[in-house]
């Protein structure tokens, strides 16, 4: 681990802090909280810890948004993407230009993931990286004279990105409110949450099972030949860390593949050792077609996607180049010289570090841990798998009976946390708390985690 110095003494960070709100529309943030209480400004980080302009050390229990893999104060990826940019900067990937890093990158990642995905296209985020699945699944099916395979299944609790494309794939109404999506050619079919969506007396079992026949119904209601993908996470992240029966997608991928429907893992989230394994698809027994990734290529250190594509897919793509020319998708920066080098260098320290099986390990730990959270009363399930989970908060145990998210409940557990100087995720839909550390994290640091959630939810439950 290197150390970071910020480039800001005091006085300018409180003058940036000041200026924050009169420049700045923040993401997925409340412009009135910001306007009352200014941003929080953070300053550098290491390891596992963030530190803010005020000097507080803050436990990163989320890993930025759910990608700082790697862990923070990396020297070797700093050196990576300081060597790329010093030798070429920038070139575009368009007309089958190219650069050494990403046919590096491609290779790599090929090597690592699912072995019937063998094509990848680089993107810049998540977003954009479903976007594009979206637009090859249409390809495929068009070149192969099914053009009336447009729509698109997802599911509710998803989340898939904030585009327009994907935003309508993502199932958590708040990403809908006061713009005119989903657009039409989604469709939405159950979250695979058996605590929260299962009928009473329903067995696991017999929750599956109801699950599998709506989708049925849903492909035979629409007309399989209407339907060109179904987009699923392996484990849902920002709709509750939803973990599935262990029979639903191999049920799914059987169903999808009678009718020709595509499998699109969104492993936006879970790929790049999360779960314990490089994808989380290798993990859970999930055959994709293609596979969306991202946050955990490059650790955040750089915005960069890969999407990945089957040989069978990519063949069909090929004869359509015969017919139609160039594939007519990309972006400005798709394969970018020093994002492709930061992914490597990230990479690299994984496989050295042994971080995949060390996530697991920690993964285990962490789980275990969470189990004694299980005696306290606003606490109805602890759920996930590797190193990421959630903590379910209820109002009734019994009934799992969950909270009304006006109360937001999670909301004061985490801003509590804050002050013991741990960071959680509230997930106000489903109303949870989301844990996805560095894959770095220690054993010490989860008990510190822990602690801390214990303290936290227990403050919540006697107040």
């Amino acid at each position: 681990m290197g150390t970071t110095n910020t480039s800001h003494n005091d006085r300018q960070l409180q003058a940036l802090i000041q200026q924050d709100p009169e420049v700045l529309l923040h993401p997925a943030s409340s412009i009135t909280q910001l306007l009352a209480d200014g941003p929080q400004m953070i300053t550098h980080a290491e390891g596992c810890r963030i530190t803010d302009a005020d000097g507080h050390s803050m436990l990163d229990g989320v890993a930025g948004l759910w990608c700082v893999n790697a862990g923070y104060g990396r020297t070797e990826i700093a050196n990576a993407m300081q060597q790329a940019a010093g030798q070429l900067g920038y070139y575009h990937s368009f007309a089958n230009t190219s650069n050494p890093w990403q046919v590096e990158l491609a290779a790599k990642l090929i090597e690592l993931s699912p072995k019937q995905l063998t094509k990848v296209f680089f993107g810049n985020s998540g977003s954009d990286c479903n976007d594009t699945l979206i637009k090859i699944a249409w390809h495929y099916h068009s070149l192969q004279g099914n053009t009336k395979k447009i729509k698109i299944i997802s599911r509710q609790q998803a989340y898939h990105g904030t585009s327009i494309s994907t935003a309508s794939l993502t199932g958590l109404p708040a990403f809908h409110k006061d713009f005119p999506i989903p657009l039409d050619f989604v469709l939405h079919t159950d979250c695979p949450h058996y605590y929260s969506q299962s009928f009473e007396n329903e067995t696991e079992e017999a929750f599956c099972d109801r699950l599998i026949m709506n989708i049925e119904n849903l492909i035979k209601g629409e007309g399989a030949d209407t339907i060109a993908a179904f987009f699923a996470e392996p484990i849902q992240g920002a709709g509750g860390v939803v973990v599935p029966p262990d029979d639903y997608f191999p049920r799914l991928r059987k169903l999808l593949t009678e009718h020709n429907i595509l499998l699109v893992a969104d492993e936006v989230i879970t790929g790049y050792g999360r779960t314990g394994e490089w994808f989380a698809s290798d993990a859970m027994g999930i055959e994709p077609d293609m596979m969306a990734s991202a946050k955990g290529l490059t650790s955040g250190y750089f915005p960069m996607s890969a999407a990945f594509i089957s040989q069978e897919i990519w063949e069909v793509l090929k004869l359509g180049s015969e017919k139609l020319g160039a594939f007519s998708h990309g972006y400005t920066y798709s394969g970018h010289p020093v994002g492709a080098a930061v992914a490597l260098a990230n990479l690299d320290i994984m496989e050295r570090e042994a971080l995949i099986p060390r996530a697991k390990e920690m993964g285990n730990y962490l789980h275990q841990q969470l189990q004694s959270l299980l005696n306290l009363p606003l606490v109805g399930e602890v759920r996930g798998k590797g190193l990421i989970a959630a903590v379910q908060i209820v109002a009734d145990k019994g009934r799992r009976e969950l909270h009304d998210p006006a109360l937001k409940i999670p909301h004061g557990i985490a801003a509590t946390m804050r002050t013991k100087g741990v960071i959680v995720r509230p997930l106000p839909s489903i109303g949870a708390l989301a844990i996805s550390p560095p894959l770095t994290i220690s054993k010490g640091e989860i008990d510190e985690l822990v602690q801390a959630l214990t303290d936290s939810i227990s403050e919540m439950s006697s107040s």
